[in-house]
């Protein structure tokens, strides 16, 4: 089933305007949101999430399961959280996924992993603090969807100026949801 919308949220220390977003929105040939998302309660951010989800769906007059979630850091684990707990979704765009905090791998952030029965892009630096390509490949293996990973090479957890890299690993995985 091809996707019919995008929604995107931010990481916690920026905003729906983080330029990530912005170059995706710009780019991406679907109707895009980028959400705000200033809670930081679980209950409050999946009301955020699943409330903007169900307007993007009603504006785009699509199904909900042709909706992509996603995000930046933190924004895009909110994302795979909600669609973890049944949010429906055709798939999920977790940019600099944070799988842990940086040096304390061993604080995971990968339970509902097993959940996540749809198609899966990760993009990060293959120097990001928050998860290492290793780490992904390990962790990831729990995921029961297809998982697809584009690592950047030298970048860190912000991808400074691959902007455009990031925007083209997204663009040509949509293409491959049909």
């Amino acid at each position: 089933m091809k996707p019919g919308a995008l929604l995107l949220a931010p990481g916690a220390s920026a905003g729906r305007d983080h330029r990530t977003l912005v170059a995706l929105d710009d780019a991406i040939p679907l109707p895009t949101r980028r959400i705000e998302i200033k809670a930081r309660s679980l209950p409050k951010v999946m009301d955020i999430v699943s409330t903007a989800a169900a307007d993007v769906v009603a504006k785009a007059r699509i199904r909900p399961s042709r909706l992509v979630l996603g995000g930046r850091s933190y924004g895009g684990r909110m994302c795979s959280i909600a669609v973890a707990e049944g949010l429906p979704a055709r798939g999920l765009v977790l940019l600099s996924y944070p799988l842990h905090p940086p040096e304390k791998p061993e604080t995971l952030r990968v339970d509902h992993f097993p959940k996540l029965e749809l198609p899966v892009l990760f993009v990060s630096g293959d120097r990001d603090p928050f998860g290492t390509p290793d780490e992904f490949a390990e962790h990831t293996k729990a995921i029961p969807g297809p998982v697809t990973q584009v690592w950047l090479d030298g970048a860190r957890h912000d991808a400074r100026g691959r902007d455009d890299d990031v925007v083209n690993a997204v663009k040509n995985w949509l293409a491959t949801l049909t």
